[in-house]
């Protein structure tokens, strides 16, 4: 016990375990330590670690697959997967879930992408997943978690009290400071790397670790350059020189009106918290156009209803990730299952572009997949999810468009559709039409036929994960009041908001 106190004291110092106070501590730091440690020494398929944070319990997931280190895609990544990451890293639980690479920008391959968990499995491959290395995913689009760390004991006094690693606070930048922002190192005057000045100080950069269109539309709002279309997490305009960096932690809900009222690392005496020292800057690129999507709450309202319906006929739907956990297993496990029910929250979804450009797809054509189930090609990996809440906020069941099939439904008068899927058709939403999604097809519910009778809220988000630039995302998004009973399902009390 006293060497493992050593070489904890020894890894401490390197962020990697905190000295035990007491000798059960000890003994619980000692197994966590064994059981993670010599898994990932050994290799093992399936293995997790976190990379890029302060300490062992944060930063971006990597994954062993093949004996080769892998990252996961931020795609779905939410409550849910970060819960299994913490768990099988031997944490009582996550406290932050993080998307865009927030612990620097992914250096390896994807190896799972549009991951979907129930929370309560003791592996991440123990969830659903696209097959192992499918992705679409750029290497700003890691998915990481800060885990819980456990609490120490303080009955038995500790001999040498170790100094714990500072928390880095967040707070908006105006309340102490004046920021002024530019862009620069561009071909044009609406694109470059993002620069600030606080308190008529120097000119430097912003840390990109986390950067997103979020951030990007204030930028290029604050600066009467029109709306954002590109964020990236980039040297290619300059200022690679790490010691230039003056903020990071940059955090934005979109509709802010200045980058100051954004959250931020605390700013002391210049101190910033940056992952890395490459592709380390936050750049833009504004553009006057831009689509903005609309979600039609009153249409979901009023087309929402229960539907049993047995997995004989829901197996196109399954192939998609469509279906609760609790379907796979009874598929797996009973001979019988086709003729097991499943109660499904039907739902029609109507989404208007009112922008003034085309909304297209994330990805370009030649990318597309085709899915002979359904026989069309998908588009965009995640275009809409649908969330069910309690009024704890724990999210009981949820459904997603993972395969998205975009076309010119309805138009305005006088607006000619140009969008169609048939025949390898071109995919998108023009300005003035509608992309719907009629409730009688596959993938257009939510699986709850694990959910108790109740009252709960519904969330239906489109665009979720950003990656299409947009005028803004605050109407991308329907919260509703759902009561659900024996009889029936009401969807009601509606309002549009940010996913």
């Amino acid at each position: 016990m006293e060497i493992f106190l050593i070489v904890c004291s020894l890894l401490f110092s390197m962020g990697f375990c905190e000295v035990p106070r007491t000798l059960e501590d000890a003994r619980n730091e000692r197994n966590r330590l064994v059981a993670k440690y010599l898994k990932t020494s050994k290799k093992e398929e399936g293995s997790i670690r976190l990379i890029g944070g302060q300490g062992e319990w944060e930063g971006n997931v990597e994954i062993l697959h093949n004996n080769r280190w892998g990252s996961i895609c931020d795609d779905e990544w939410d409550e849910s997967e970060a819960q299994v990451a913490c768990r099988q890293l031997g944490y009582p639980g996550y406290k932050t879930i993080t998307h865009s690479s927030t612990f620097g920008m992914a250096k390896r391959r994807y190896w799972m992408d549009n991951l979907f968990c129930e929370g309560f499995e003791r592996e991440l491959t123990h969830c659903r997943f696209e097959r192992w290395g499918s992705n679409d995913c750029t290497s700003a689009e890691a998915a990481g978690v800060v885990c819980l760390r456990p609490e120490n004991k303080t009955s038995i006094p500790i001999i040498k009290e170790v100094e714990k690693p500072v928390k880095i606070l967040k707070k908006p930048i105006h309340k102490k400071h004046v920021m002024d922002v530019r862009l620069n190192g561009g071909r044009k005057v609406t694109e470059g790397r993002v620069e600030v000045r606080l308190n008529d100080g120097d000119w430097g950069t912003i840390c990109s670790d986390g950067w997103s269109l979020l951030e990007a539309n204030v930028i290029c709002k604050q600066l009467n350059y029109g709306y954002a279309a590109g964020a990236y997490q980039t040297d290619y305009f300059g200022g690679a020189n790490a010691s230039s960096v003056i903020i990071s932690g940059t955090e934005c809900q979109g509709n802010e009106t200045s980058l100051s009222d954004c959250l931020h690392h605390e700013y002391m005496s210049g101190y910033v918290h940056c992952h890395g020292n490459q592709n380390h800057v936050a750049s833009v690129t504004c553009d006057d156009y831009a689509p903005d999507l609309v979600f039609d709450y009153r249409e979901l309202e009023s087309t929402a209803h229960i539907e049993d319906r047995p997995l004989m006929f829901l197996q196109c739907a399954m192939e998609e990730n469509c279906a609760a956990s609790e379907a796979y297993r009874i598929r797996r496990e009973n001979h019988n299952w086709h003729i097991v029910t499943r109660r499904l929250l039907k739902f029609t979804a109507s989404v208007l572009n009112a922008g003034n450009i085309d909304f297209r797809p994330s990805i370009p054509k030649h990318l597309w997949e085709w899915h002979l189930c359904h026989m069309h090609y998908h588009s965009m990996e995640v275009f809409a999810v649908f969330d069910i809440i309690d009024y704890k906020g724990v999210k009981v069941a949820e459904g997603h468009k993972a395969s998205f099939c975009l076309e010119d439904n309805q138009c305005l008068e006088g607006v000619q559709p140009k969008y169609a899927c048939a025949n390898y058709g071109d995919q998108g939403i023009s300005v003035n039409c509608s992309d719907i999604y009629k409730y009688n097809i596959d993938c257009q519910w939510v699986d709850i036929s694990e959910v108790e009778f109740g009252e709960y809220k519904m969330k239906v988000s489109v665009n979720p994960e950003f990656k299409v630039p947009e005028m803004s995302f605050h109407n991308n998004a329907a919260e509703c009041k759902l009561s659900y009973t024996p009889q029936y399902a009401k969807v009601y009390d509606c309002f549009l908001t940010r996913p």
